[in-house]
């Protein structure tokens, strides 16, 4: 092993090793001072929890951290973890802290430093290097990318991993809950600010798999009990949280998952969440399903929102709360009136939807018996009769009210979309800001609008096939401005495929039919009653003088039945309150018996629960006790057997013989006492001889000793005069030589002076021809640069001055555009104010023409009141031109060929049909006398009858479709009209009577 990597057995104290990994940290070998602290975090030696032992995890996290060593960080915690799981448990809290703090400041400081790097130019005028511009066109990413990537990604990477690591260290330890939410928490803040969205996702799932593990194994050691309020509420907190930041992040998919997996956490609550937390979950529930278009549940969403935060959230405002109620009118409006089935659906897809359904209706916090149909309670209309019972409706704004008498109050099938356009109009503007205590930062309205649409365009639909059976395509398609006929046929389409209106498209004839080939039981339950009512009305008019008795007796019936009645509805209305008095304690008696069944199970259920804790605590105790005693006992084994190993030399115990520690450890003191006696005796012997042998041997060496000194100092007495003789001589030597060599060079000193200063001479001149050729080069590099330098200045002059006259050129175009734009708006202003004033005049002559009419109507209705009536012949049939009174002759039949075409064709019977409409003026026009009345200006397919008419026109004369019924008010439906194949033109009095004859023959 490398003196620089020991292992743990080196160090007897762990201080030592701190010591050691400092040492190596100095001389900068960093992984093998790490190396060197993990191999004593891991050590079996270091099973006791030391102060010192915080100090070395302290050092380890930022070797990890410094090096990156996400593994080794993760290796060493749970080690620590072990050891101070049931000693000192804040130690692993505060290591845990000071890791993830440090690890989060490294990566806020790398991500500075690249921001910095980013700005770390010396020229920022200068152009790019050719080698930038290769490498940018060469790795396609720009340069903070590349700075991101290399210096802040590992750091986040790391960051991430850290998260991690808490999270799996802290997951079944019931001491640390709140630093695993805290954790948590840190971890979500991570994904928001840095849009992480795969780890956000990762982190959920991680989250997920915990919570299912600690459900799994109950009887896990220090694991958290959700039973307990607190720790739940802390599971909940993160929940909530992890479900606010799926919104921010709009991952959709995981914010339902978190939905679930709150609902989950409640399921197993015994407490109720905090008011706050639920209305942070329902404002989410609404985000959510407006993304998914699922009207039905947003509407439920936001009529829990609002009820829950009305009843507990005592500081909003009127305006807020005016807010959240238009947005809760609007959400259930939005919501289609049918619903999407699959005709085709097997029993279990209907099995799957009615558990879809029973899942939505638990997560809006509805409780549904699984044995009924959730869609039974949640629907629109048990949603929007809600609404206006509770008075939601009398808190909206006013466009909002007269929407939604629009679309559920009101019978409008002419003027609906025209009257809704413009309020829905209104509605996309309004964007408000909630204040500080909603849930909600801000509410837009402009989401209604298309499904608001949509919804009108289907009831626009269903009042249509009411009034008609048949229309023309450019007549539907005026009555919907906001919308083409295209999207028109799209929501007719969708509608007819799930039973909701029964409608066929001609696009050969251009036409829209109404209603199918079967009878609907909603469409004609009405018909025989109006029938009858319309047959009496007629009767009355025919012989008015009906007898004074029937008369008589049916005021008194009347007046009997307006007496009695009050009586009537009095005891209805008691029976009713008493029925319901009955229920409502019928019911108060079984939810009591229920929640004493309930109470009495959730004690027995305590008590079992209670006495299986204390067995399952005593148990554990004992497996403890067991587990420590026998731990023990095989510690003692094992040394017993080292001591005997060591005493015997390896040798076996004899069968059924037992090891006793203490005798064992009696008998190996002893022996090594006896064996140290023995060795000390030894010692003492030995130092004796080896003293003898020194004494004697000293004595004889003395002499000798001597004898040798005196020869070594004559010795050195001879060398010494030796050495001093022969430096004499050689010093005479040097000197003679040296005295001569002096001579010699003394002649050259005049010859080397001369030299020195012809070279001297020679190189101060080339110095001073190269100091003048370096000042010009430098003066001239100066010039060069000065030019350059003005050049490039008057080329960004020109550059700016030619920006500018673009800016201004294209500053001219706009403001020409605009004065264009304008000029076309007051024209198309102009032509509207043109087109209203026409059509208003219009409108007047239509009325004058209508008051002439009602006035020619009125003076021969007196005309006749005035003439001798003649009596009655019965029931015989009397022709017309033998009656008494003043009977108009019959009008020779007036049809335009051109217009209308064959008897037989279909537009004929086509109520408001435009062709027909087109035929009615122009047939009028040609008869010249006839008082006909034009089609009204406000359009809608329908046709006034003539007072005379020629039975080929929709409004002439035909029995029960005639128009002289129609004059009287009297309107009948297309299923009626083939009650009398004959057609008349006679006066009023004569239509009247020949229908009735008619119907006497039939």
């Amino acid at each position: 092993m490398s003196r620089f990597n020991r292992g743990p057995g080196n160090f007897l104290k762990p201080e030592n090793a701190l010591k050691r990994a400092e040492e190596l940290i100095s001389v900068g070998q960093k992984n093998s001072a790490l190396q060197t602290l993990h191999d004593v975090i891991t050590s079996k030696r270091y099973r006791t929890w030391q102060k010192v032992l915080e100090q070395i995890m302290f050092k380890y996290v930022d070797l990890c951290i410094e090096l990156k060593k996400g593994r080794y960080a993760k290796d060493g915690l749970i080690h620590y973890r072990n050891v101070c799981q049931q000693v000192n448990v804040q130690s692993l809290e505060e290591v845990i802290k000071y890791f993830m703090k440090t690890a989060t400041e490294k990566a806020e400081e790398a991500q500075s430093k690249a921001q910095a790097v980013t700005l770390d130019i010396e020229d920022l005028e200068a152009d790019a290097t050719p080698e930038d511009l290769m490498l940018s066109y060469v790795s396609g990413e720009k340069g903070k990318d590349r700075v991101d990537r290399e210096h802040v990604t590992p750091w986040f990477k790391f960051l991430w991993e850290t998260y991690r690591t808490v999270l799996d260290i802290l997951r079944n330890n019931a001491r640390l809950e709140a630093l695993y939410a805290m954790t948590a928490a840190r971890a979500f803040q991570f994904c928001l600010t840095y849009k992480r969205t795969t780890e956000f996702r990762r982190l959920c799932d991680i989250l997920r798999n915990h919570l299912a593990n600690l459900n799994k194994y109950r009887d896990q050691r220090d694991r958290p009990d959700l039973s307990n309020p607190e720790s739940m509420q802390l599971y909940l907190e993160t929940r909530f949280e992890q479900l606010k930041v799926a919104c921010d992040l709009e991952l959709w998919q995981e914010a339902f998952r978190s939905v679930e997996d709150i609902q989950g956490l409640l399921s197993q609550s015994k407490k109720a969440p905090k008011p706050q937390m639920m209305a942070i979950y329902y404002a989410k529930l609404t985000r959510i399903f407006t993304v998914s278009d699922s009207y039905l549940y947003n509407g439920y969403a936001w009529y829990k929102l609002f009820n829950l935060s009305k009843a507990y959230n005592k500081g909003l405002s009127q305006s807020d709360v005016q807010l959240m109620a238009t947005s809760v009118l609007l959400a259930a409006l939005s919501i289609l009136p049918y619903e999407h089935k699959d005709k085709d659906r097997t029993e279990a897809d209907s099995e799957l939807e009615k558990e879809r359904s029973v899942r939505m209706a638990t997560i809006l916090g509805f409780s549904v018996d699984t044995k009924r149909n959730a869609r039974s309670i949640l629907s629109r209309t048990a949603l929007v009769s809600d609404l206006s019972s509770k008075g939601v409706v009398n808190l909206v704004s006013d466009e909002v009210r007269q929407i939604y008498s629009l679309l559920e109050a009101d019978f409008t099938p002419l003027e609906l979309c025209q009257r809704l356009a413009p309020l829905l109009k209104q509605l996309e503007s309004v964007t408000e800001t909630m204040s500080g205590a909603s849930p909600i930062d801000e509410v837009s309205l402009q989401q209604y609008s298309k499904s608001l649409q949509r919804v009108a365009v289907l009831r626009l639909l269903q009042q249509l096939s009411h009034v008609y059976s048949v229309m023309k395509i450019p007549a539907l398609a005026d009555l919907v401005p906001f919308m083409g006929f295209g999207e028109v046929e799209q929501i007719i389409v969708d509608a007819v495929k799930h039973d909701f209106l029964q409608v066929s498209i001609d696009h050969r004839n251009g036409t829209v039919h109404f209603g199918g080939q079967q009878l609907e039981s909603d469409r004609i339950r009405d018909h025989i009653s109006a029938l009858a009512r319309r047959l009496t009305k007629a009767l009355h008019m025919v012989e008015p003088d009906v007898s004074k008795e029937v008369e008589t007796r049916r005021l008194k019936a009347i007046e009997h039945a307006i007496q009695t009645s009050g009586q009537a509805n009095k005891r209805a209305l008691a029976r009713k309150l008493l029925i319901e008095k009955r229920k409502e304690e019928q019911e108060r008696l079984l939810l009591e018996q229920e929640r004493e069944q309930e109470e009495q199970r959730m004690i027995q259920l305590r008590i079992s629960e209670e006495a299986e804790e204390k067995r399952r605590k005593a148990d554990m105790i004992k497996r403890e006790e067991d587990r420590l005693k026998r731990e023990i006992d095989e510690r003692e084994l094992k040394e017993a057997e080292e001591l005997l190993a060591k005493k015997g030399k390896g040798k076996k115990l004899k069968e059924g013989e037992k090891l006793d520690k203490n005798a064992i450890m009696q008998e190996a003191l002893e022996e090594e006492n006896k064996a140290r006696i023995e060795q000390a005796k030894k010692m003492d012997l030995l130092i004796k001889r080896m003293d003898h042998t020194e004494r004697a041997r000293r004595e004889n060496e003395a002499p000798l000793l001597q004898e040798a000194y005196a020869q070594k100092v004559k010795d050195d007495e001879l060398d010494f005069a030796n050495q001093q003789k022969q430096g004499a001589i050689q010093h005479k030597e040097q000197w003679e030589h040296d005295s001569a060599e002096k001579q010699r060079l003394t002649k050259m000193q005049q010859d080397h002076s001369q030299f020195q200063q012809q070279i001297m001479s020679r190189r101060q001149g080339e110095f001073e021809e190269l100091q003048h050729a370096r000042e010009e080069e430098i003066a001239e590099r100066k010039a060069m640069k000065r030019a350059e330098r003005d050049i490039a200045r008057k080329k960004e002059y020109v550059r700016r001055v030619r920006l500018q006259i673009e800016e201004k050129r294209a500053e001219i175009e706009q403001q020409e555009m605009q004065a264009e734009i304008e000029r076309m708006e007051r024209e198309k202003e102009l032509e509207k104010a043109r087109e209203a004033e026409r059509q208003k005049k219009l409108d007047e002559a239509a009325a004058k023409q209508r008051a002439r009419e009602k006035e020619i109507e009125e003076r021969e209705k007196k005309e006749r009141e005035e003439a001798p009536a003649r009596p009655s012949a019965g029931n015989a049939f009397v022709p017309p031109s033998k009656r008494g009174g003043s009977f108009a002759a019959p009008a020779a039949r007036v049809r335009d060929e051109g217009a209308e075409g064959p008897r037989g064709d279909g537009d004929r019977w086509s109520r408001g049909a435009p062709a027909a409409a087109a035929a009615a003026p122009a047939a009028a026009a040609d008869r010249g006398a006839d008082r006909s009345e034009e089609r009204p200006s406000g359009g809608g397919g329908a046709w006034r009858p003539t007072r005379r008419g020629t039975g080929d026109a929709p409004g002439d004369c035909c029995c029960f479709a005639s128009g002289s019924y129609a004059s009287l008010g009297l309107v009948l439906p297309w299923s009626h009209r083939f009650l009398s194949p004959f057609y008349c033109s006679t006066s009023l009095f004569g239509n009247i009577k020949c229908c009735m004859d008619n119907v006497h023959q039939h």
